[in-house]
């Protein structure tokens, strides 16, 4: 029984836009691939047309016939209180201007979850992967430059990228905020490092400068990933175990710096003038906390900006100029330190 039959009318079809546009079905499905090139005040009559029908495409059928897509695979750790949702949101308005839908995956910690979720990308045939997770499984890196048009990692600059990064150097970041410490006189650093990479990177970079500058080995404590306010109580409890206190504690995250501050008051210090907090990601808290916090600022838009435009470069089939794009970082000096 057709669809007509049990009192459904048909689904508005192709032709039914076009005709109502007064345009050809050529020009319709231009403007779902790019809407773009599409003249102002076509792109508004065919617009108008699709409201009025209600007609949604195929979108299968039209990637199987452009051997595109149309979507794009965005996978980040996680988004709660994330450094990351400057980046996704930029991402996502700059897509959805060419018509792209972005698919979102949240990987977490765990190795076997991204796993999953570069494979779904791959089978759902995804324009474009977007990663602020390490791929580190070489079968994963394998699969993903054989099967996926453009790969993209971000928040990072990989000395062996799957394809393009764009990011900053980790390892450049506590090389930074080590001689920011030294500058301003503190001698004995605590360094809260998160169980990842990327963490390692800033901690490495820091010991290096430290040491090269003749202090004193910092003490340190691995945190687990992601960072939450709560394990602020850990550290602290860390904190009063060693023998001689720090004068200054760095952290990987704000919301961790955040979390330092409010145990370091609860205990009677005063911050700076007992013990100063650096974070890393400038949140909205590091400036809306008293003391504001000192940090290490990002520009995640901008990292979102260049993502995509690399893919509109893919897309207009040019090659990239560039494997590794530096977005650098800057220290903001607030209260905390």
């Amino acid at each position: 029984m057709t669809r007509e039959r049990r009192g459904r009318p048909a689904a508005p079809r192709l032709e039914d836009v076009a005709a109502r546009a007064r345009v050809s079905t050529a020009t319709v499905s231009r403007f779902y691939n790019n809407p773009g090139i599409v003249a102002p005040r076509t792109a508004q009559r065919i617009r108008a047309a699709i409201r009025s029908t209600g007609y949604v495409p195929n979108a299968i059928a039209g990637g199987l016939a452009s051997n595109r897509s149309r979507v794009v695979s965005v996978l980040v750790p996680e988004i709660a209180q994330s450094i990351f949702n400057d980046t996704i949101e930029a991402m996502c308005a700059e897509l959805a201007k060419d018509g792209i839908v972005v698919m979102l995956g949240l990987t977490g910690a765990d190795d076997q979850r991204l796993a999953a979720l570069i494979e779904a990308a791959v089978a759902r045939r995804a324009d474009g992967v977007i990663l602020t997770g390490i791929v580190s499984r070489e079968s994963m890196r394998r699969l993903l430059r054989k099967r996926c048009p453009v790969v993209i990692e971000t928040w990072g600059l990989p000395r062996d990228p799957i394809d393009i990064a764009v990011g900053f150097s980790h390892d450049a970041v506590g090389v930074a905020v080590a001689r920011f410490l030294m500058e301003r006189g503190y001698q004995r650093p605590h360094l809260v490092v998160g169980d990842g990479q990327r963490a390692r990177a800033r901690r490495d970079g820091f010991l290096r400068e430290w040491s090269a500058a003749g202090g004193a080995t910092p003490t340190e404590i691995i945190t687990p990933l992601p960072s939450r306010f709560g394990h602020a109580r850990l550290v602290w409890r860390h904190l009063a175990e060693l023998g001689q206190q720090p004068d200054a504690v760095v952290c990987g995250s704000d919301i961790l710096a955040q979390g330092i501050i409010v145990e370091a008051q609860a205990a009677g210090l005063r911050v700076p003038g007992d013990l100063a907090v650096v974070g890393f990601g400038n949140l909205q808290v590091a400036s809306d906390m008293r003391p504001t916090i000192t940090t290490v600022d990002v520009d995640g838009a901008r990292i979102g900006r260049e993502a995509v435009a690399v893919l509109r470069r893919h897309a207009a089939g040019q090659r990239p100029s560039e494997r590794l794009i530096d977005v650098g970082f800057r220290i903001i000096a607030r209260e905390s330190a």
